[in-house]
């Protein structure tokens, strides 16, 4: 038999792929990075290249990156959040749409590499594919310590997700810029972990859609979808059911806007040690 999240998530996997073949792939924007400094409000346009160590499906797998002068740096903190673009931001690629492996920047491992996740000493995949491109926010954070008023829920102590709609499978580790179209407040065992919905300025589509509003004319049952996908995801490892704040509406673009700028604030207070950083890893 069929498990629930993946069956949940087929019933809703036909408006994903009628929007993936819409358009056909095109080739990966330029990425950017932030320079001179990690707080400047405008990050200048740089390359990012990867370095691998280890074998893809093995705990030894990191993927790094190195600027354009060859130098390590961190995806989380050393790439720029802002792209001089309003309403426009990098996002980091973690998992490519419709894979398995459940691919994250280490946020408490030196320099934050890409590596498949780990639980309970097995390498994490989710039980079905991932419909859509997912990653996160670099330089945001949503903070542990601060009690959201309107959901009563903690942050996650993790950057903000990226529900990325295009129609590219994108590959990981790729820096792209991304519109924000709004807004899913998910509760994962009681903490806040916000799904911004967005899709890359370099997408077909990109120039039709501005809100949520847009998404869900012009694109139905995504935004069911990417809920849906996320409520029952992780049921079969016998958790329950993700919940949604907002009476599980998605929230429109500028409610994005305002919680990107929130945990960017939340990312300057940790790096600059007003906030307990507790074991991830800053430099």
């Amino acid at each position: 038999p069929v498990v629930p999240s993946v069956a949940a998530a087929m019933a809703f996997a036909p408006a994903a792929r009628r929007l993936a073949s819409r358009f056909a792939a095109r080739p990966l924007a330029a990425a950017a990075l932030r320079r001179p400094s990690r707080f400047a409000a405008l990050g200048a346009r740089w390359k990012v290249t990867t370095a691998v160590d280890g074998e893809a499906g093995t705990p030894e797998y990191r993927m790094r990156f190195k600027n354009a002068a060859g130098a390590h740096i961190s995806p989380w903190h050393d790439v720029s959040l802002f792209t001089g673009e309003e309403g426009v931001y990098n996002c980091i690629i973690e998992i490519p749409k419709n894979t398995k492996p459940k691919m994250e920047v280490a946020i408490k491992e030196p320099g934050n590499p890409i590596a498949q996740d780990i639980k309970k000493g097995k390498l994490r995949d989710y039980h079905g594919p991932i419909f859509w491109n997912y990653g996160m926010l670099p330089q945001t954070w949503e903070d542990p310590n601060v009690v959201h008023p309107h959901t009563k829920c903690a942050g996650d102590n993790d950057p903000v997700d990226v529900v990325e709609i295009g129609s590219a499978s994108l590959a990981t580790g790729s820096v792209e810029p991304v519109k924000v179209l709004g807004v899913l407040a998910m509760i994962d065992d009681g903490e806040l972990d916000w799904k911004l919905i967005a899709i890359r300025t370099a997408d077909p589509l990109a120039a039709e859609l501005h809100d949520i509003a847009d998404v869900e004319a012009k694109c139905p049952g995504v935004v069911t979808g990417i809920r849906e996908w996320f409520r029952w995801y992780k049921t079969p490892d016998g958790k329950p059911l993700n919940a949604f704040g907002f009476d599980e509406v998605a929230l429109p673009r500028a409610h994005a806007v305002e919680v990107v700028k929130e945990t960017h604030e939340a990312w300057k207070k940790l790096m600059k040690g007003t906030t307990d950083k507790g074991k991830l890893w800053i430099n």
